[in-house]
């Protein structure tokens, strides 16, 4: 099955085409074509995604990169389009997307359908605006050719990403993948960790999940961009605080920085960061000076030790928690997936932890499989369509929800 996938629930405009084949079990997945491009660059004067832009650059970065890939995959065939187009049609659906219908016809009248069974897109959680950028997208294309068009969900995506660790390590559009089996055993246990994430996820087998754990105000992703907004870092925060932290530790930087562990004792496998970020707030504002311009005075040791001893808290807090579900449900396998997991620190506790469950498998993406990516849509897809045939036939109509839950 060659399915074409489109993710858009932030900043990351993406589209893979897949092949899959093989039984839910042990299933194999060979890339045809990707793209992405990041609006990092973009969003970092606001210090944060601002939804409206990402949605503009969305629609103008769609048409190119699904170009691209259908180049790498060998399916552009630059002939005239033979199918009968009714190009109104296409223009109402994708009306509210600025230019977006100029440049897709553009592109798509002078080619012919290409060699495609699928056409997932991710319809939530994420950013509403962003979100219906992709799907409205997703279903110009099926109607255009003829294709099914289906929802995924982002979060599904994450998990499924790890199943893209093939025999033989290989590289395509900068994604790297490494020697793992890419065979699941249930139950598993699945920790999420993203910019808008924290949850532990039971997973009794595919498509059945019970989240048993979760964030009670800021996911971990979200506190590490505040904290780095407190130490005057740029946007995105997580990869300065990790830089920092590490040369903390090269260095042997003193420790003087004292952060606590927020319910790392509590009865149950729940999490909150904002109490860890608010201690950070008052920690510098009690021990540096201000400048005459109302900002904090630190120096870059005390930048390093602050950065190391909030990495700190937040890697022990998701191990231990993690820990529990673990010895509480018994599982087989440990997924740890989403943005933050790009963490090397963080990265090397899970690992870690195969030294004490000896007869647990622990499978963690490659770091580019780990951000938003149209891969993991992909992936997702073939496991939805696996479970149940009959959703490429069932034409309902896709929307944005932006608080989707597993």
């Amino acid at each position: 099955m060659k399915i074409l996938s489109i993710e858009t629930s932030c900043d990351e405009t993406a589209i893979c085409l897949i092949e899959a084949t093989g039984e839910l079990q042990s299933p194999i997945f060979s890339i045809l074509g990707n793209a992405l491009i990041s609006q990092i660059n973009i969003h970092k004067e606001y210090g944060g995604v601002f939804p409206k832009l990402a949605k503009r650059e969305h629609a103008k970065n769609l048409p190119p990169i699904l170009k691209e890939v259908l180049k790498q995959s060998l399916m552009f065939d630059e002939l005239k389009n033979n199918i009968k187009t009714n190009w109104e049609e296409l223009e109402k659906i994708l009306s509210k997307e600025h230019g977006l219908f100029d440049s897709f016809k553009t592109i798509f009248e002078k080619i012919k359908k290409p060699n495609i069974d699928l056409i997932s897109v991710t319809s939530g959680p994420g950013l509403a605006p962003a979100l219906w950028v992709g799907i409205t997208f997703a279903q110009a294309l099926g109607k255009l050719w003829g294709i099914p068009v289906i929802p995924v969900n982002h979060m599904e995506g994450h998990i499924a990403s790890v199943l893209m660790n093939k025999t033989e390590e290989f590289s395509i559009s900068n994604f790297r993948f490494l020697n793992k089996s890419n065979s699941i055993h249930f139950p598993a246990l699945a920790l999420l960790i993203s910019g808008g994430h924290t949850e532990l996820v039971k997973i009794n087998n595919w498509g059945k999940y019970e989240i048993i754990g979760k964030t009670c105000d800021d996911a971990v992703g979200e506190a590490f961009d505040k904290v780095a907004r407190m130490l005057g870092l740029p946007y995105p925060g997580g990869p300065e605080i990790s830089k920092l932290a590490q040369n903390a530790r090269q260095n042997n930087i003193p420790h003087i920085a004292k952060f606590p562990r927020p319910m790392i004792h509590s009865n149950d496998l729940n999490f909150s960061f904002a109490g860890l970020k608010t201690s950070v707030l008052y920690y510098i504002r009690d021990n540096f000076k201000k400048s005459p311009n109302g900002s904090v005075i630190l120096n870059n040791n005390a930048r390093m030790d602050i950065a190391r001893e909030f990495e700190d808290a937040v890697g022990e807090v998701l191990i231990s928690k993690t820990k529990r579900a673990i010895e509480d449900i018994g599982v087989k396998t440990l997924i740890v997936a989403g943005g933050v997991i790009a963490n090397k620190k963080l990265r090397e506790s899970f690992i870690n932890l195969e030294n004490e469950y000896s007869e647990l498998s622990i499978m963690i993406p490659a770091s580019a499989m780990a951000t938003d990516n149209a891969v993991m849509i992909g992936l997702a897809t073939y496991i939805n369509v696996m479970l149940s045939p009959k959703i490429t036939n069932e034409h309902k109509k896709i929307v944005a929800e932006g608080n989707l839950t597993l």
